[in-house]
């Protein structure tokens, strides 16, 4: 198990709370070791600039001490990837999942499913208040560790981690909410809480911004002791998807090559292996979330406990629709596309443990394979303390981004080149000599049907890895609406409301 895991665990050991993110409400968390500081809120009350009892006069005085706040802002972003509900955006309110669970259990992500949901919807603020959180936790690394005296090389990587965090969560932020406060300083100051909604623009250009200077002080890799931490790598690949994201075609392709070439980065020879345990942190995971089971506060994925069949413990959300299910390529026999199988649960084919997979364990008939651990790993009593990491970003998913912008500039071969790797590599992954037409090469050099074989491929290549609603945003009104019907207006639905408590208390949110 790597030793950043156990870094996370020790943190929560010492401090867990689950933060209530308010205005007034004021987490001076440097901190793990330290504690998290609130504030309650109550607009005639504070007058003055905040102050907590554990302040720069007292922590930021030794590299022990800026090494520790920025595992605390890594321990932030693990609650955001498994146990905050980015699945339940990217996923659920896209057209690969429903809800799933019992029809009357948790309403408040079939108002997401459904685009009815309101500004006091529940996940809606669990996902604000935990992103947030991360952003203040970096503000206060990116403040604070410049003034302690320490080795300077570990100083700037730790800055730039911090930066790259703070971006990473800024981009999701972004793309579910739209306009949001830019806090970029510790939040000690009236002006640093009260702090208006930014245009998109100015929000993609801070991003940038973090991960451009990440890029020029993060190392390209860390020893293993410290495996899981951001590397340059995952910043450039980083920059490239926020280019793509803003259809900077030629950018993205330039920051993709850069990261190429560290020649650090490959696909793994079997698919399924990505969701695996022995191959964390492989050469295909980019960026990786790291989890650690059994520990006391648990450090574990909840995403086990969220996606299983009930016959195991589970609550069998986020479950895939037969429409995802048929984007997956089938041969002339009647063979199918290997990564439908490691990605979903279906009828009679064979489960995590062995047995055969029932369609009684879903509304749907699917349950997602991915993000899961067989029960010799994480028994059903222990089902939501999972072991296994969330890769957020990894190599495949970067080859389809080249192919997507390569093609945008009217470059077919470049852009074949880069999808028929991906293709390539599940064709590879059959058990045994798949048919001459399952996962063939894509040869077409007409722009737009090479589009519509691109889209197809990241869908079933990146299942259920929450990518697919931002996919669908990004790619504009007709590829939207299209893939989520008539019901679904892309101007008016887009975004996701912002938490009615940050509306009620940002007094700077007009």
């Amino acid at each position: 198990m790597k030793q950043l895991k156990y870094i996370f665990a020790r943190l929560n050991r010492q401090k867990k709370q689950r933060v209530r993110y308010r205005t007034f409400l004021y987490s001076y968390s440097l901190l793990l070791a330290v504690a998290l500081i609130f504030i309650s809120s109550c607009k005639d009350f504070l007058t003055e600039d905040l102050k907590g009892e554990f302040s720069t006069d007292t922590f930021y005085k030794n590299e022990s001490q800026a090494i520790q706040a920025i595992n605390g802002v890594y321990n932030a972003i693990s609650f955001t990837s498994s146990n905050n509900d980015i699945w339940v955006f990217g996923d659920v309110a896209s057209d690969d999942a429903v809800k799933g669970g019992n029809a009357g259990d948790q309403t408040e992500i079939t108002y997401i499913d459904e685009f009815t949901t309101d500004a006091s919807n529940g996940i809606i603020l669990n996902y604000w208040q935990f992103a947030y959180e991360a952003i203040a936790r970096s503000n206060n690394v990116i403040a604070n560790v410049p003034s302690v005296t320490m080795d300077e090389g570990r100083k700037s990587w730790i800055i730039g981690e911090a930066k790259f965090i703070r971006a990473y969560t800024y981009f999701n932020l972004v793309n579910i909410y739209g306009k949001v406060p830019l806090k970029l300083l510790p939040q000690i100051t009236q002006e640093a809480i009260h702090v208006p909604l930014s245009e998109v623009s100015a929000i993609y250009e801070q991003i940038e911004t973090d991960l451009s200077d990440a890029v020029v002080v993060l190392p390209d890799s860390y020893t293993t002791d410290n495996t899981g931490r951001v590397t340059k790598g995952a910043a450039l690949a980083m920059l490239g998807k926020v280019c793509l994201y803003q259809h900077k075609w030629s950018e993205a392709i330039d920051y993709f090559h850069q990261m190429e070439s560290l020649k650090i980065y490959g696909l793994l020879e079997n698919y399924a292996d990505n969701f695996k345990m022995d191959y964390e942190n492989s050469k295909e995971s980019i960026f990786e979330i790291q989890h650690l089971s059994a520990q006391n506060p648990g450090e574990g994925s909840g995403l086990n406990q969220w996606f299983a069949p009930a016959t195991e413990g589970g609550y069998y959300f986020n479950a895939p629709t037969q429409d995802l299910v048929d984007a997956f390529e089938e041969g002339s026999g009647g063979e199918v596309d290997p990564r439908l199988d490691a990605s979903i649960g279906r009828d009679g084919q064979p489960w995590l443990n062995g047995e055969l997979f029932s369609i009684d364990w879903s509304p749907t008939g699917f349950l997602t394979k991915k993000h899961q651990q067989p029960l010799s790993e994480v028994p059903a009593s222990l089902k939501g303390d999972g072991g296994l990491n969330y890769i957020y970003l990894r190599y495949a998913d970067v080859l389809l981004m080249k192919a997507e912008a390569f093609n945008e500039i009217s470059n077919a071969d470049s852009a074949k080149a880069n999808l028929n790797k991906v293709r390539q590599r599940a064709r590879a992954s059959f058990n045994g000599i798949p048919p001459a037409d399952l996962l063939a090469d894509i040869t077409t050099n007409d722009q737009n049907l090479l589009k519509t074989a691109i889209y197809n491929e990241r869908r079933v290549e990146l299942a259920q890895e929450f990518h697919r609603y931002f996919d669908l945003m990004r790619w504009g009104k007709t590829v939207a609406e299209s893939a989520l019907g008539s019901d679904f207006n892309y101007d008016t639905k887009r975004y996701f409301p912002l938490p009615q408590a940050e509306i009620d208390e940002n007094q700077a949110i007009n």
